[in-house]
C-alpha cells in the first residue's frame, strides 16, 4: 500500500508524535511515554510515518530517534493554501464589517 503525507496526518496519535519533534529528536521510549498505549503501539504509528516520509529513525547505540522530516509536509500546506485565502477573505470581510458598524 503507498502512505503518504496526508494518511501521516489522518490519526490524532501520529499529529501529537509529529507535533512533539518540532522541537527535538525523541527516541521511541520518550514518545510512547505521552501516550495511553504501549510502546510496541507506538512504534508501529511511528514506523508509519516513517512510511509515509515524515520522519526518519537514526540508530544510536541501542536507541532509536525518531526525527521529523517537513518536505513531505509542504504538500499538505501547498493543499490547505486554498482554504487558507478563503477564510483569510472572510474575516477580512467580517473585519470591515465590524468597523463599519463600530463606525455608524
Amino acid at each position: 500500500m503507498k502512505r503518504d503525507v496526508f494518511n501521516a496526518i489522518a490519526d490524532p496519535t501520529r499529529r501529537v508524535i509529529l507535533m512533539s519533534l518540532l522541537d527535538e529528536s525523541k527516541n521511541v521510549n520518550s514518545l510512547a511515554n505521552q501516550f495511553d498505549m504501549t510502546r510496541q503501539a507506538v512504534s508501529l504509528h511511528v514506523k508509519y510515518l516513517q512510511e509515509c516520509g515524515v520522519l526518519t529513525i537514526e540508530k544510536v547505540g541501542r536507541e532509536r530517534y525518531c526525527k521529523l522530516q517537513t518536505k513531505q509536509l509542504e504538500k499538505v500546506a501547498t493543499w490547505l493554501e486554498p482554504f487558507k485565502l478563503l477564510w483569510e477573505g472572510r474575516l477580512n470581510r467580517l473585519d470591515n464589517l465590524l468597523n463599519k458598524m463600530q463606525n455608524q
